[in-house]
């Protein structure tokens, strides 16, 4: 029967692919475990203890804004003047109860 001869060549091409498949592999997996890692933020229980801040004035109710999106909010501390940054205390369906920021 006849010897089949590798070349260098070939072998060259096969220990990159192994390389670039090992990194993959390792890539994915890294991947997957951070992601495993993160904190799950959803729902009105993530935005308690936040910072907002006032964009209609609070007195004691009005509009903040928190990552973008408006809200209606009622201070438990009398009136806060527009652009002052406030903590979140609470959350009741849509509205958020708030304090100042220290």
């Amino acid at each position: 029967m006849g010897q089949v001869e590798i070349g260098t060549g070939l072998i060259a091409l096969f220990v990159i692919l192994g390389i670039c498949i090992i990194a993959f592999k390792v890539y994915a997996i890294r991947w997957v475990i951070m992601a495993h890692r993160r904190k799950v933020a959803s729902g009105r229980e993530d935005l308690i203890g936040r910072m907002a801040v006032v964009k209609e004035v609070l007195n004691p109710k009005g509009v903040v804004f928190i990552e973008g999106e408006r809200w209606t909010a009622e201070s438990e501390e009398g009136r806060i003047t527009l652009g002052e940054e406030v903590i979140i205390d609470k959350v009741d369906s849509l509205k958020l109860y708030v304090t100042k920021k220290e």
